[in-house]
């Protein structure tokens, strides 16, 4: 990978995280009423950020059950309203335990 490339995926993923966040202040001179749109705005980052992510969860392990096991794993410690910390830690330990069971 050369600078080159870095440098241009670096400008484009700062425009599409920062455009999305700017927007509503240019788009919206007064204060939002509209319940569904104040949802909308607020919910937006989260579902950005888990658009991005999730793709990575298959590609980034050794083998896909190893992934669908952290995964498995993450859902269920945050449906427990766990933190991050220990939603994170518990899917890279379900991970790692898959991942030496079959290798």
């Amino acid at each position: 990978m050369n600078n080159a490339y870095l440098i241009i995926c670096i400008i484009i993923l700062a425009g599409v995280t920062y455009l999305p966040r700017v927007l509503p202040f240019l788009l919206f001179q007064k204060k939002i009423k509209n319940p569904f749109i104040k949802s909308f705005l607020s919910y937006m980052p989260y579902g950005m950020l888990a658009s991005m992510i999730f793709p990575a969860i298959f590609t980034s392990t050794k083998s896909i059950y190893s992934a669908m096991a952290g995964l498995l794993v993450a859902i269920v410690l945050a449906c427990k309203k766990l933190g991050l910390l220990p939603v994170a830690c518990g899917a890279v330990l379900a991970v790692f335990l898959v991942e030496q069971l079959i290798l």
